[in-house]
């Protein structure tokens, strides 16, 4: 298809991935290609009532792990307890929290892994160049604002596959 995958994903067995930015569907495709390209198993969470039957199988076989996702459930801690509760689970989510332009991010990417005690992994879809960027992994240090300066600038000038949704 094009693409070059930039950097290699770091040897961590667990991790919080952060993709960014998440402007369309397709995003999905290209992170199971790259998934596969580099052979990381890479997880997601999704709502708990998805994983019963009678395609529950698939969203685990996928990588799925179920949380409670409710306005009275923790999902920090719930995302914490399962990276205690596994050997190994690279958690991969979209920050923007939806496909469309923001102009900020969700924390709870950041809260899971202080809270995990687990690395971020911040993953880039440059849509641009055809460029999937892998940085490498890094530990939060308990200040979000500074941290959060130093992911900007990894997404600086990354397009998404809309570029007006693009995260700048």
């Amino acid at each position: 298809m094009g693409w070059k995958i930039l950097g290699a994903f770091p040897q961590v067995r667990k991790c919080v991935v952060i993709v960014v930015p998440h402007t369309h569907w397709m995003d999905f495709i290209i992170g199971l290609f790259v998934r596969k390209l580099i052979g990381v198993p890479i997880n997601y969470i999704g709502k708990h009532s998805l994983f019963k039957p009678p395609f529950g199988w698939f969203f685990k076989a996928m990588g799925g792990a179920p949380v409670d996702r409710s306005k009275n459930a923790d999902t920090v801690q719930a995302v914490a307890d399962i990276f205690n509760s596994r050997e190994e689970f690279r958690l991969a989510l979209a920050p923007e929290g939806t496909r469309k332009k923001v102009t900020s991010w969700r924390t709870g990417y950041y809260y899971m892994a202080l809270a995990a005690k687990v690395p971020i992994v911040l993953v880039a879809f440059d849509y641009s160049k055809k460029e999937v960027r892998i940085s490498e992994a890094m530990q939060p240090s308990g200040d979000y604002d500074k941290d959060y300066e130093k992911y900007r600038v990894f997404y600086k000038g990354v397009k998404g596959k809309i570029p007006e949704y693009s995260f700048e």
